[in-house]
């Protein structure tokens, strides 16, 4: 068998060359070789809604998905996500021109962007981002332009964006905006006077805007979620995604949609249609029955994770972490200088070993990483035995 000829042509693309092991395959697989306690990857230990499972059961007995659903989704999927944005938010769309389903939040992100974007295309993102976005918008060949949240260290701060600043990145070349609210990785909901002022940037500069909402229903104390296709003019200019993972825990079904105007709709499904055609059949059933819960379900939900976003916070400022208040998602950011300690990749290496627990660099989420270099994330979204255990081996660090 003939030797397979070598080229000095590197196998990847150019455009996906900065892009290796996400940092999440990493420090789950420390957390596995350590058996430490695993705070860095966002993925409940728990399942979801007992019959929200069962709805999944009973759909592959009756042979509901087992074949390929409907490219954009099934129908009763699709009415329930058009019936939770009307009556959260009091958004009109069609089920069956304005809403498609996908693989998770991520396929969503990624058909949209390679679906709007032309080469040479800015995107401006809010950073720290999601480490997919620099990478669909590579893939898509746009360029990413970060506007970036500071944190505030006085007691309650947290990391706020600069209005001006987000103005200012605006030039002739942007074709879109890549909001996330809730934030991931820093916790940040968006007021409504800053999401008022993004849409009147959009409408001004006639930008697109894309606006992941995954944890919108992960929301704590004083904060709003307000979706930013509520605002005047961003109906049509808005493609809102969404995702069952995070609001029912269940982030293996990989379920998301999309909801937009009948254009951009038709858009990103001419995207998607080439990365996954279809997915999550039987999944797709138990979604729609799940976004059908009452509202108890809803608040209970928060307020359970409210108490364990408190829990883990409070350990960790007792560790000597200095702690940026999370206003929503399931992840707290911290700074990890109060600790003598300067770079979050070094400090999350040795951190099992240390304390016996793993969390992730935020770093990994900055164009200049030098920029994130002090900031650590910890997700709450575990059980409350294993929250305290974490806090335990972490005071090991105060001395």
């Amino acid at each position: 068998m003939a030797a397979m000829t070598s080229s000095a042509r590197p196998l990847l693309n150019r455009r996906l060359a900065e892009f290796g092991t996400t940092i999440f395959a990493e420090m789950s697989a420390l957390a596995v070789s350590t058996g430490s306690i695993n705070l860095g990857q966002g993925f409940p230990d728990t399942d979801g809604p007992e019959e929200v499972r069962e709805a999944a059961v009973r759909a592959l007995r009756d042979g509901r998905g087992n074949q390929y659903p409907p490219g954009p989704g099934i129908p009763e999927l699709r009415e329930a996500i058009a019936a939770h944005q009307q009556r959260r938010y009091g958004l009109s769309y069609d089920p069956g021109t304005e809403v498609l389903v996908t693989a998770g939040a991520t396929e969503a992100i990624a058909a949209t962007l390679l679906a709007l974007l032309e080469p040479g295309d800015e995107v401006i993102a809010l950073e720290p981002y999601y480490d997919s976005y620099a990478a669909c918008i590579a893939m898509a060949g746009g360029r990413r332009v970060p506007v970036t949240l500071r944190p505030h260290h006085e007691e309650g701060g947290g990391f706020r964006l600069d209005l001006d600043e987000l103005r200012d990145a605006v030039t002739d070349r942007t074709r879109l905006l890549l909001i996330n609210t809730p934030h991931n990785p820093t916790g940040t909901v968006l007021t409504r006077e800053e999401l008022r002022a993004i849409a009147a940037l959009a409408v001004e500069r006639d930008l697109l805007v894309v606006t992941d909402e995954v944890y919108e229903h992960l929301v704590f104390d004083d904060a709003e979620h307000v979706p930013l296709a509520t605002f005047p003019g961003m109906r049509e200019r808005t493609v809102t995604i969404g995702s069952a993972g995070k609001t029912f825990s269940f982030t293996g079904w990989k379920v998301g949609w999309v909801t937009a105007a009948p254009g951009l709709v038709t858009a990103v499904r001419s995207a998607k249609q080439f990365l996954t055609y279809v997915s999550s059949g039987p999944f797709q059933y138990a979604v729609a029955e799940a976004l059908a819960l009452p509202e108890t379900y809803f608040e209970n939900f928060r307020e359970d994770m409210r108490a364990k976003r408190d829990l883990l916070a409070a350990g960790l400022a007792e560790a000597g972490f200095h702690v940026f208040r999370t206003a929503g998602t399931y992840f707290v950011t911290t700074d990890i200088r109060p600790l003598g300690e300067s770079d979050g990749f070094a400090f999350c290496r040795i951190l099992p070993e240390r304390a016996g627990v793993v969390a992730i660099p935020n770093a990994v989420f900055y164009d200049h990483r030098e920029a994130g270099a002090p900031f650590v994330r910890f997700a709450f979204c575990k059980r409350v035995e294993v929250l305290e255990e974490a806090a335990q081996r972490l005071k090991a660090l105060a001395g």
